[in-house]
């Protein structure tokens, strides 16, 4: 199942589909990871929230280690976790639980053999992404 099939799941179950595709869906989530200083800054926020080892899991070649919403929240702050709501239309809630399912598989995606590209932006890789996945 590609990303986008898997957000456009999640967003089926959650209710959120209705509210906004899911190109902005990803569009929004990459903005948010680009605020809070790009995929380096918020792996080096869970290294510092002790979840690290589940956040390098990511980065690295083999399998995600699943984070859950709960985990996002405590690691990432509730204030952060509004940001991200109000800008997906959703409770705070649903979006930690999104972003737990989502953010796993978006930085494996934007990191290939375990390199994470410091040139360009952030959200203009996601959207070269979703591009690939949409025209590919």
């Amino acid at each position: 199942m590609g990303l986008l099939d898997q957000i456009g799941g999640m967003l089926g179950q959650s209710g959120v589909l209705g509210q906004q595709g899911n190109g902005q869906l990803l569009q929004s989530v990459m903005a948010w990871i680009e605020s809070q200083g790009g995929i380096t800054a918020l792996i080096e926020k869970f290294h510092q929230g002790g979840l690290g080892e589940i956040a390098q899991s990511w980065i690295a070649d083999g399998e995600n280690h699943p984070v859950s919403g709960e985990q996002m929240s405590s690691v990432l702050g509730n204030g952060e976790m509004e940001n991200l709501a109000s800008s997906l239309g959703v409770a705070p809630e649903q979006a930690s639980a999104l972003l737990a399912q989502v953010l796993p598989g978006l930085i494996d995606t934007l990191s290939p053999g375990g390199n994470v590209a410091e040139h360009g932006s952030l959200l203009e890789s996601g959207l070269a992404l979703l591009e690939g996945k949409l025209l590919g």
